[in-house]
């Protein structure tokens, strides 16, 4: 039951703990009497990892000078940077990245640093990633990436963030998801007549569709439905505009959706309940709800 047991003495698990309450001198006591910096409790949670967890900055600055190894994972992959970024310490975060850790490390499952941060809303730590170098493009192992994920959840910054990135970093956005994003249905009206597919999926696999469904942009998803946009898209994990709507708890949003038949029934690979947390479930059946 005891995270800390460590892999060797009791000394060991003192100074992982050490470490964990933030206790520099205590922590550099133990490693003066011989104890091992880059020693980890069963997990393979070093004293780094703890450290960064807990946003102590000093305890992780010095570590790292005594030569902690910055890039050490553990058993399910993860380095003191994927652990920084869930928890949203953005002080660490850079410390870390100062200090040459892999933005673009990959867990066993593939999570990277930057869609831990996406998946927990954790916009500055975000930002300061897409500004050294983190890659949109990976995804997990069920194909999300950090797009995805913060659309499933309904991050709004996080989005608006990744899609700035996306058009004017490597991974070009297409021309019909900024005007679905922006609402402006001239420019997307242009791009249609001129033969543009309105199911043209960026690299996260989204349609203009479901850009416009989450950002609640109805004059766009209306001029996409009209001129065939897929109702019921799958995106990687199934995600549907009508997920993205629900997410986001936009009525007039899934109202439309629903009216150009958009099944309500449809499951995500990762979460089945359409709708369950949001204003808008009175727009749909109750079995919905129930889920």
């Amino acid at each position: 039951h005891n995270l800390l047991k460590p892999s060797g003495d009791g000394t060991c698990s003192h100074y992982l703990r050490a470490a964990r309450a933030g206790n520099l001198e205590k922590a550099l006591d133990y490693l003066k009497n011989g104890v091992d910096i880059n020693i980890s409790n069963q997990n393979g949670l070093n004293a780094l990892h703890l450290a960064s967890k807990e946003g102590h900055v000093e305890v992780v600055s010095e570590l790292i000078q005594r030569g902690a190894s910055v890039d050490a994972a553990t058993k399910k992959g993860n380095t003191a940077l994927h652990i920084a970024s869930l928890a949203g310490q953005a002080e660490v975060v850079k410390v870390l990245v100062t200090n040459r850790a892999n933005v673009n490390a990959q867990s066993q499952n593939g999570f990277t640093p930057l869609y831990m941060a996406a998946q927990e809303n954790h916009l500055e730590v975000v930002k300061f990633l897409l500004d050294n170098g983190a890659s949109q493009s990976l995804s997990t192992e069920d194909g999300f990436t950090p797009l995805a994920v913060a659309l499933q959840q309904g991050h709004d910054q996080v989005v608006s963030l990744l899609l700035e990135n996306d058009t004017k970093g490597k991974v070009r956005l297409p021309a019909l998801h900024i005007a679905a994003r922006k609402d402006d249905t001239k420019a997307a009206a242009l791009l249609l007549q001129n033969d543009h597919n309105a199911d043209v999926e960026s690299k996260s696999g989204f349609t203009p569709l479901h850009i416009a469904a989450h950002y609640g942009n109805i004059n766009v998803a209306t001029l996409l439905l009209n001129r065939g946009a897929a109702v019921d898209f799958t995106a990687r994990n199934d995600i549907t505009p009508l997920h993205v709507a629900s997410k986001r708890g936009n009525a007039n949003m899934v109202k439309l959706l629903l009216d150009r038949g958009a099944k309500i029934d449809a499951k995500t690979r990762v979460s089945s309940s359409l709708s369950a947390g949001s204003d808008c479930v009175e727009l749909l059946p109750l079995t919905c709800v129930l889920l």
